[in-house]
């Protein structure tokens, strides 16, 4: 574990368990991108996995076989789906597919670095990374939509008889999660710090009456360098 972190909500919106039922979701990032290495924002474009990122999924996949997982989704993005195999090949688990765990919907600004999306346009981007509001791009998603379609995916998936629900996504899109799951203000979420890839985060209830806490975060099988400014890098 890289480092862990705890962090409480007081209304959590999901259905949430009782005090005699404990559940974990693991937020489980992708494996790297030849995109992720350039920091270009990969967004909704469908980028696989390199060499690097397989091998980064084949190596966290028996960590994640530790917490005894009891059902796999992902976004359906080529490069998520290619992680989700790695541990459904050896946990016996299939993979069932949910498009609301897409990373951000970068509009104008996919495919594009970091520096050309500062140079293009400065304001807009640097707002954004900032934490507000704003669409990505100028035709792109609010972080309080990929928030909603999310958590609903989230919710559509932990049903009572899930203990330990995996949830391999993107690293914007976990902040997001991260911060509607504990209630903290949007101005916040940019303090949580991005995933690399292949890392995961682990929310688990059980530990006040109607709350999750953030028991893991960023951890991994070896420390690795953040890369996507629109996971948080």
């Amino acid at each position: 574990m890289r480092f862990a972190m705890l962090r409480t909500s007081t209304k959590a919106k999901l259905s949430m368990p009782n005090n005699q039922l404990t559940q974990k979701i693991v937020l489980w990032r992708h494996g790297q991108t030849s995109w992720n290495i350039e920091n270009r924002f990969q967004g909704h474009s469908d980028i696989p996995l390199n060499e690097t990122g397989i091998k980064q999924a084949e190596r966290a996949a028996p960590l994640l076989m530790n917490l005894k997982p009891s059902k796999i989704i992902s976004s359906d993005l080529i490069r998520a789906q290619q992680t989700a195999a790695a541990l459904s090949q050896i946990s016996r688990l299939p993979v069932l597919i949910d498009a609301g765990l897409r990373e951000t919907h970068g509009g104008n600004w996919e495919g594009k670095t970091g520096a050309e999306n500062r140079a293009e346009d400065y304001e807009r981007f640097v707002n954004w990374l900032d934490g507000t509001d704003e669409p990505a791009g100028q035709t792109g998603e609010r972080r309080s939509q990929i928030a909603e379609r999310a958590v609903n995916a989230i919710t559509r998936a932990l049903t009572i008889e899930v203990s330990t629900l995996i949830v391999v996504t993107h690293g914007g899109t976990a902040r997001c999660i991260l911060g509607k799951m504990l209630e903290m203000p949007m101005t916040q979420w940019s303090a949580i710090g991005g995933l690399s890839n292949a890392s995961w985060s682990i929310l688990e209830s059980g530990h006040h009456r109607d709350g999750w806490v953030l028991v893991e975060h960023n951890a991994g099988s070896l420390p690795e360098p953040i890369y996507g400014e629109e996971s948080g890098a």
